[in-house]
């Protein structure tokens, strides 16, 4: 005689149909699993390398913040450098400028302009050092302006407004003629960037070198056309990396800025050769800047 299908579990309970049982286990199981899954995405996020924009975002505000907050942010920039150098970031000194994201500002926009010398003697190692410092600038002006735009003029001999791709990497040959540059970026300003709407930014990267016949022309240009129109212009000297800053001779350039900053021209210079240079220059030229607008009545 069969034996009679029992209707409870032991313990009194509902017995489940198996089909039933199958569907709780593999819920348990996808659960259990995409679980994990968020525990590995978790870990990762805690594992991936700090952005570079993201520590550039750090320093900007480093330049300018007083004490405690200063050394808040220094210990903050510190262990993200540790970290990027246990686990290095594929492109380190990525400076694509559109993946910033836009945080609005009370005062409307802003230009930067970056010049910067690309004839042979520009070796790659000091593009870099240039291309550090323009993204300090970025981002410091992204946090005082609704819209910033970038203007890129590379030169030689002649001039030419470029594509971000094309400044740092496009090859180029011929001479060095530095007013080629400053007259671009003046032309550029009276076409597009009226003063009276926008605050007018500038950095210069060069290894120094320019003709000799150059400087009178570069002069003019740079004290009558271009410092009267900008808030900031910053010239950085760029060496190779055995170099040590201070071994470095003063260029035909350099040394024709130094002149027209010593007849007062609102010039800020520095000489770099080092990538760990690059935030301590950007942060003094910005502090000796801020104490200049304090001094202004």
């Amino acid at each position: 005689m069969a034996r009679p299908r029992q209707a409870q579990a032991r313990g009194g309970g509902e017995r489940r149909p198996a089909s039933r049982r199958l569907h709780h286990l593999r819920f348990a199981r996808e659960h259990l699993g995409e679980s994990h899954r968020q525990a590995r995405a978790g870990a990762s996020r805690r594992a991936a390398p700090a952005r570079p924009e993201q520590i550039a975002e750090l320093e900007a505000e480093a330049a300018e913040a007083a004490e405690p907050r200063r050394s808040e942010l220094l210990a903050q920039i510190a262990a993200l450098k540790a970290k990027a150098k246990r686990i290095p970031f594929i492109d380190p000194i990525d400076i694509r400028y559109r993946r910033f994201e836009t945080v609005p500002k009370p005062v409307a926009q802003a230009v930067m302009f970056c010049l910067m010398d690309v004839s042979g003697s520009m070796s790659e190692h000091m593009k870099d050092l240039a291309k550090r410092f323009y993204m300090l600038l970025y981002v410091f002006l992204k946090r005082r302006y609704r819209h910033v735009e970038i203007v890129f003029i590379r030169h030689t001999d002649r001039a030419e407004e470029v594509d971000e791709d094309t400044f740092f990497h496009g090859p180029a040959s011929g001479g060095t003629l530095v007013s080629s540059a400053l007259q671009a970026m003046h032309d550029i300003v009276r076409t597009r960037f009226r003063p009276a709407e926008w605050n007018i930014y500038a950095a210069q990267a060069s290894d120094g070198d320019n003709m000799t016949s150059d400087s009178l022309l570069t002069g003019r240009l740079l004290t009558e056309h271009i410092l009267p129109v900008t808030q900031f212009f910053a010239y950085l000297e760029v060496g190779e990396a055995a170099n040590y800053t201070f071994d470095m001779p003063d260029s035909s350039l350099w040394t024709l800025y130094e002149r027209l900053r010593n007849e007062g021209a609102p010039l800020a210079m520095r000489k770099v050769s080092e990538r760990s240079e690059i935030f301590p220059v950007f942060q003094d030229l910005f502090k000796r800047r801020g104490k200049q607008e304090k001094a202004t009545p």
